[in-house]
């Protein structure tokens, strides 16, 4: 393994959408940034592949809305400095009963950070939507400035970004080795790096990288079908005709999301919040598919809701989240290496937050003090569960 002279203000490891905008931030500021990825880019065997996500300001915490506000100001700022769109504005519509606690705990968020939203009786519901049927008399609510994010190409924005802007992205390197010491040593299958920080954004391998340095998070990965519909007639769910991204809430055991047709002609994405335990290194076997009760609920609601798309999915893909027992991020320091920072369990809704959690873990990294309140994101709040460890 060759040794390389140059010492990094930082590595990355790890370059999905959490790693480009760490490494993103880092080069910004004009620090030394190595992004490692041990696939070769752009790959699909991670969490923030496939050409759409939601983004959104509705959630039911309000340090996450809160974040939201800087997060839209980076996308813009980023389709500025690239030329290029990355989202789309489509309106978000939550879709509940009317007495669902998420719900109103969403409306009373969304009310208190000043955010523009629109309830939508039933009757409303259905002038507004006309392709949603209301099986049992749901009520809306909707967040105008949720939209689509465009996943595949804010990942190449950001990857030329960083070239762009100084820092250096090696692809098709697996780390094999870290040592924590001062520097911190990263040995990867080509070669061995030195840092002065380093910054794990792994997705479902991070416990791999933490266990040899007495770490292990509470972290699942699940595997989950990402589904597309086929569309009656086409063309009648895209953005054009009005059709928004929308969030069903208490509809089934777990969310189903769904965005307007785009990445396929005539398909439309609606998925299931949830999956079933994978290992990474798996996710590709023939026999890795999750658990086909999920879609067999998503079939349910598409008959019962999305009356004008077939009830049998058209395409499933593979995606994989990794979720904490919370469902909130970890974004913090190793317990005993302070030089190790980590970011990690974004439970399948990171995407959209990446612009600000990238800038948390350079801030964490630079020992500069965070721009946020990271109590809800702190490995100390796993430590009754014995699962956070050293």
């Amino acid at each position: 393994m060759a040794a390389q002279k140059v010492l990094y203000d930082a590595i990355v490891i790890g370059a999905g959408i959490q790693g480009c905008f760490t490494a993103y931030h880092l080069a910004k500021h004009k620090k030394r940034v190595l992004l490692l990825e041990q696939f070769f880019l752009p790959h699909s065997r991670g969490s923030s592949h496939g050409q759409s996500r939601i983004i959104r300001r509705a959630y039911p915490e309000d340090f996450y809305t809160q974040m939201m506000h800087e997060c839209y100001q980076i996308w813009a700022q980023l389709e500025q400095e690239a030329g290029t769109q990355l989202h789309r504005q489509t309106g978000l519509l939550m879709l509940g009963m009317k007495e669902n606690p998420e719900l109103k705990t969403i409306q009373a968020t969304l009310s208190r950070q000043g955010v523009e939203h629109q309830y939508l009786p039933s009757e409303d519901l259905k002038q507004r939507f006309p392709n949603i049927r209301l099986a049992g008399g749901e009520v809306g609510l909707l967040d105008k400035s949720g939209g689509v994010l465009y996943a595949d190409k804010a990942l190449r924005v950001l990857q030329d970004a960083i070239r762009q802007l100084g820092g250096t992205v090696c692809d098709g390197e697996k780390v094999i080795e870290i040592k924590p010491v001062l520097p911190v040593v990263v040995g990867t299958t080509s070669q061995s790096y030195q840092t002065k920080s380093l910054i794990i954004t792994a997705g479902p391998w991070t416990n791999r990288l933490l266990r040899p340095l007495g770490l292990e998070l509470p972290l699942q990965t699940l595997l989950i079908n990402v589904c597309y519909w086929r569309e009656k007639v086409p063309g009648s769910h895209g953005v054009s005709q009005g059709f928004p991204c929308f969030l069903g809430l208490g509809l089934a055991p777990h969310h189903i999301y769904g965005l307007p047709s785009r990445e396929y002609p005539g398909l439309v994405k609606v998925c299931y919040h949830h999956g079933n335990n994978a290992d990474p290194e798996e996710r590709d076997c023939p026999t890795a598919f999750s658990d086909i009760q999920d879609v067999q609920i998503l079939s349910h609601f598409v008959r019962d809701h999305l009356p004008d798309l077939e009830p049998e999915p058209a395409i499933m893909e593979r995606c994989m989240y990794t979720n904490t027992p919370d469902g909130h991020f970890i974004l913090d320091r190793h317990p005993k290496h302070a030089n190790i920072v980590i970011g990690a369990g974004f439970s399948g809704h990171g995407f959209k937050l990446a612009p600000v959690v990238g800038k948390i873990l350079y801030e964490l990294s630079m020992n500069l003090t965070p721009s946020y309140d990271l109590t809800p994101f702190r490995i100390s709040r796993f430590s009754g569960l014995g699962k956070a460890h050293l």
